[in-house]
């Protein structure tokens, strides 16, 4: 029997858009083949939603779905730090919508280091050789700043000067997107404690729906 799901993403910034597809993978990687995300973009309202309870009201009212996940990147803080909160808020704002807690370790860029051939054909140069120095993946959670190690990533890869460099610059965020959108195995993240988190409340709030 096919499962089918329809779900709503909360991020903290339009960049975390690309947790899209990792939530995607994951969820036809435990059988929910037949998944409808949307990501809550409250920047067409007039008076977009601030404080986070209010963006999981309007978030349910405006994309309405079986389940709510929920992202913050942890940054400085620890993984169940950043969980309470949103289960603060989730809390605060009445919601009865099942959700799951997304929080990287420090944030959505450290799950997009593991594969360099996304990250190149990303940059528009697929059989580069140039060195990317990517970290291994028992070491993206220490990394202070992954989204400057995946900027500086994609700017090795263009492997040229210019106009070209240039608009790589200019065009991180769309890169990011499409690397995130390139990766077709999110499995190696398993082996980071975040990941497997996410995983497991995953687990947990499909097996109540």
């Amino acid at each position: 029997m096919t499962r089918s799901i329809r779900y709503t993403l909360v991020s903290d910034g339009s960049s975390d858009a690309a947790l899209m597809f990792p939530i995607q993978w994951l969820l036809s990687d435990l059988g929910w083949h037949e998944a409808n995300g949307n990501w809550a973009d409250f920047r067409h309202l007039p008076t977009p939603p601030k404080s986070l309870p209010e963006r999981l009201v309007t978030a349910c009212e405006h994309y309405p779905c079986d389940l709510l996940f929920v992202h913050r990147d942890a940054e400085t803080k620890a993984v169940q730090f950043r969980v309470n909160e949103i289960r603060k808020a989730i809390a605060t704002s009445s919601q009865t919508v099942p959700h799951v807690c997304v929080v990287p370790v420090r944030m959505l860029e450290a799950w997009l280091l593991h594969d360099i051939h996304a990250i190149r054909r990303a940059a528009g140069n697929p059989n580069g050789s140039q060195a990317l120095n990517l970290p291994t993946l028992d070491q993206v959670e220490n990394i202070a700043d992954p989204k400057q190690v995946l900027r500086e990533a994609l700017l090795s890869a263009v492997a040229t000067t210019g106009r070209r460099r240039r608009r790589a610059e200019r065009d991180f965020g769309v890169n990011l997107h499409r690397v995130a959108d390139l990766i077709k195995d999110y499995s190696p993240l398993r082996q980071l404690s975040a990941f497997t988190h996410f995983e497991s409340t995953l687990r947990q709030a499909l097996a109540l729906l």
